[in-house]
């Protein structure tokens, strides 16, 4: 895991624990063949692809609140 990517992407989800989540059930559809969304010229884990994925904005997140 790159550490810049690392960097840049909890600008986009501050919160650790949120990134994580994000970050782990991306990586499980893309280890089941979901194709990335992000092009790249070197070859990339899986975890460097979704958190690329989260820089350039290609995926986010919704919080669900229960009332």
């Amino acid at each position: 895991m790159r550490d810049e990517y690392l960097k840049d992407a909890q600008k986009i989800i501050p919160d650790p624990n949120i990134l994580i989540n994000v970050i782990s059930r991306r990586v499980k559809q893309l280890r089941r063949g979901s194709r990335p969304l992000v092009e790249s010229l070197e070859k990339l884990s899986p975890e460097d692809i979704a958190m690329r994925e989260v820089i350039e904005g290609k995926i986010s997140y919704e919080l669900m609140v229960t009332p």
